[in-house]
């Protein structure tokens, strides 16, 4: 077949081919095709899928743990408000009873003393050689406390006192503790164990000297009215009284702890006024 030939054979089919329509084959239909584009493309990527529902997911654990984050630092505050306010109302409890307690025991300031002295010191000391225990000893490094309870026959208490060759530290104390014995009573100690009594009763003492003036004190129930100092006792007497400031013990120390080498001999008396 020649190449004339063979165009035409094609041409002519072509030409049938043309004409043919889906029409021609039965069961076959033909569908209009939407011209435009679609206005959403709808991904087919399983995995960009799967990772959509699991982020989706996590939004809402997170979503549900602020919310019970959330709730549960309302509960937390409510509480603490709660606990803070019982605290204040428990310590306002607490702190009442005790300043009512620190208000009865503080003692209030009590006046000074009215002290004298007299050159008399012979004929006191003649009148008391004849008195039972009215001369002592005070050893080197003593301390010699004289305790005195109020009583209600008297309105004041009395001291008079006086030496041998040398000087000798005096102060006085009163403790408003309640008065147990009307007995007068005399206790002498080492300044060691005096000063062991005294932080027992006073608190913490800092150590000075007589010459300096008395240990300052800190318990409420323990007034100083009279300073320890060091006294001219062999030179002249030395006497003075107080008015009761209520119902307690009078202290009356003869402080001989500041002696290394040399006892004191103390002629003293202690007597009530009307």
């Amino acid at each position: 077949m020649t190449a004339m030939a063979r165009l035409e054979a094609t041409s002519e089919l072509q030409s049938r081919l043309s004409s043919l329509s889906f029409s021609s084959f039965p069961g076959i239909t033909s569908k209009q095709c939407d011209s435009g584009p679609p206005g959403r493309l709808h991904s087919t990527n399983l995995s960009e899928s799967f990772t959509q529902s699991s982020n989706q997911a996590n939004m809402n654990e997170t979503k549900e743990g602020t919310a019970h984050l959330s709730k549960g630092n309302e509960e937390a505050a409510t509480e603490l408000a709660l606990g803070e306010g019982g605290e204040k109302n428990s310590s306002a409890g607490s702190c009442q009873p005790s300043a009512e307690i620190k208000e009865a025991t503080q003692m209030p300031p009590l006046p000074p003393p009215t002290t004298w002295t007299s050159a008399a010191v012979k004929e006191l000391k003649a009148k008391l050689r004849t008195e039972k225990d009215s001369v002592v000893t005070v050893y080197r490094g003593d301390i010699m406390t004289v305790h005195v309870p109020t009583v209600p026959e008297a309105k004041r208490v009395c001291w008079e006192f006086a030496t041998d060759g040398y000087d000798i530290g005096f102060g006085i104390y009163f403790d408003c503790t309640p008065v147990t014995s009307r007995s007068i009573t005399v206790h002498i100690s080492e300044s060691s164990d005096d000063e062991d009594e005294e932080e027992e009763l006073e608190g913490p003492l800092s150590n000075e000297d007589v010459e300096k003036g008395s240990k300052s004190n800190t318990n409420s129930n323990l007034a100083e009215i009279l300073p320890v100092y060091r006294q001219d006792s062999h030179l002249s007497v030395q006497g003075g009284s107080h008015d009761f400031p209520g119902e307690g013990t009078y202290l009356l120390k003869f402080d001989n702890s500041y002696s290394l080498w040399r006892n004191k001999t103390l002629y003293y008396r202690v007597y009530y006024s009307a």
